[in-house]
């Protein structure tokens, strides 16, 4: 007779989930059991490691992907990175192992008291069954619950004594829509305001990537000869930058982005929230006389917004609707951008000087992972991201997240047979939040390169404090870490980089290897501002 073990593997064949991402623990075990030989077990060193990994691995491929934790204490571990996951939208299975039903009234070692609990509010649904024969059709519901928009992870608490269970009757496969069209009216509407507007400005968020619509977003940005600004802070790259209408990204504050949106009439926002915002810098949230049209798939962002009219659809299906009913524009296309001078080279190098190198070098149809931020505004001023599904990075502002999902990436461009080279930028900082990443991409043999910005400080809350004036905090310098020695430790080829043809050379050499390579570059301790 079949087992609901049996019946598990059965629906995560059927829904192509047949990769596992985690870190095996005894509440785990009876499930990974004689694990099969068509599914692939992705070992982590630690559950924010599996989590994110998990995260990079499902945005490449666009389809859920499964995580298992370790009961209440590994799913305390993925939490920080389950944050993220909830933040960037990212279609997750989380399962997390029980203790034994039979014990669960005494609390042994190990239970989780209250699991439905423990990872929310950052998950779409919790859910614990009531039967053990109950677990291949809560996978179905946590499945179609996970991809409908708007995306996000979903966690099941199962118990370790279900899987020898006999099954019942094998759930009907179903499937789900996962995306849907904006209300005609509604669209009519803003297509009106947006043909009658004397000066509009474009902004599209991680939505516009997500939706696969590059080519529609700039077809309506030509038609209304409109300047594009990417959304404050976003986890994905949103419009090709070098197109002569991109202005860069927003600020993420409520005066400074209202200035630079200055001398606009009607402000279009598709797939992002309005705004993501994070120092407080008080002001108007929009320029006087300005009108914001807000499109999203997410009803939380539109509930949330505080200014502008929401639209709830698809923000691909939406672009491509609002194409049929826009006329184009009589006015002269926006200047272009002012391209940033040369950097200096100076020794160590500056992070302008790094990411000018990086950019100069960087490979054709690269993807880039970052987690760097005090470096960020140097790293998005000097590289310029031109392909879609090219930029990733964490939109819940939490650190760790960076290099394990990188890791994921590049996992997912081997498993599609895309192929495309992955180079992950993270700050000295943030690289040591989840290092023994570093292990499983050189057990999987990725060619993943790693540089490492090295200023020895956690420069981003130097310039918080500058900010908000708030001198003498403690822990803000990083002395006595040896980013070498710690990636050759854990398998993978580095070299110290200085200078620009250095880093060309190496980059080069990393990218056509059969590990990681982590390239640690001084640079300059500059504190640069936050806004």
């Amino acid at each position: 007779m079949a087992t609901v073990r049996d019946a598990t593997y059965d629906v995560l064949r059927s829904l192509g989930m047949t990769t596992v991402f985690g870190n095996p623990g005894s509440t785990e075990e009876p499930f990974l059991r004689d694990f099969p030989a068509d599914f692939h077990y992705v070992h982590a060193l630690h559950e924010a490691t599996a989590v994110a990994m998990a995260d990079g691995y499902a945005q490449v491929t666009g389809r859920p992907a499964h995580v298992n934790l370790h009961t209440a204490p590994g799913t305390g571990n993925g939490m920080g990175n389950l944050v993220t996951a909830w933040h960037n939208k990212t279609p997750l299975i989380v399962t997390a192992g029980q203790q034994t039903r039979e014990m669960l009234l005494l609390e042994p070692r190990l239970t989780s008291r209250r699991a439905v609990e423990l990872p929310e509010p950052y998950v779409k649904w919790s859910y614990e069954p009531v039967r053990a024969q109950d677990i291949p059709a809560a996978l179905l519901r946590a499945y179609a619950t996970a991809v409908q928009p708007p995306a996000g992870p979903v966690f099941l608490s199962l118990p370790m004594d279900d899987w020898a269970k006999p099954a019942e009757a094998a759930p009907v496969p179903r499937s789900v829509a996962t995306r849907f069209g904006p209300d005609p009216q509604r669209l009519a509407e803003f297509a009106q305001v947006l043909a009658r507007s004397r000066n509009p400005v474009l902004v599209f968020g991680p939505g516009v990537d997500r939706s696969d619509s590059w080519s529609a977003a700039v077809t309506l940005t030509e038609r209304l000869a409109a300047p594009v600004w990417s959304a404050p802070a976003p986890e994905r790259a949103v419009f090709p930058e070098d197109h002569p209408y991109f202005r860069g990204v927003l600020p993420f504050a409520i005066e400074p982005l209202a200035e630079a949106l200055d001398g606009h009439d009607t402000v279009l926002v598709i797939g992002a929230p309005v705004f993501r915002y994070y120092p407080h810098v008080p002001g108007d949230h929009l320029p006087a006389g300005a009108r914001l049209l807000h499109v999203t798939d997410d009803p939380d962002e539109a509930a949330r917004a505080p200014v502008g009219d929401s639209l709830l659809g698809d923000p691909g299906l939406t672009l491509t609707a609002l194409l049929e009913l826009v006329p184009p524009a009589d006015r002269p296309p926006p200047e272009p951008r002012t391209a940033p001078a040369p950097p200096e080279i100076t020794a160590p190098l500056s992070a302008d000087a790094l990411f000018a190198a990086l950019a100069t070098h960087w490979p054709d149809d690269g993807i880039l992972v970052q987690e760097s931020p005090s470096n960020l505004s140097a790293l998005r001023r000097r590289l310029r991201i031109t392909r879609p599904a090219s930029y990733f990075t964490m939109a819940s502002g939490g650190l760790g997240y960076g290099l394990p999902a990188a890791v994921g990436v590049a996992l997912a461009q081997r498993d599609t047979g895309r192929g495309r080279p992955v180079v992950a930028v993270i700050g000295d900082g943030s690289f040591h939040y989840s290092v023994q990443a570093l292990w499983t991409a050189a057990r999987l043999s990725l060619p993943v390169v790693v540089i490492v910005p090295v200023n020895k400080q956690y420069a981003i809350l130097k310039s918080f404090a500058e900010l908000k004036d708030t001198p003498g905090v403690p822990g803000l310098d990083l002395p006595g870490l040896d980013v070498t020695a710690i990636a050759a430790g854990y398998g993978c080829a580095t070299a110290v980089v200085e200078s620009p043809d250095q880093l060309g050379a190496a980059l080069a050499t990393g990218l056509r290897a059969d590990r990681p390579t982590v390239l640690p570059v001084p640079i300059s301790t500059d504190i640069p501002k936050i806004l």
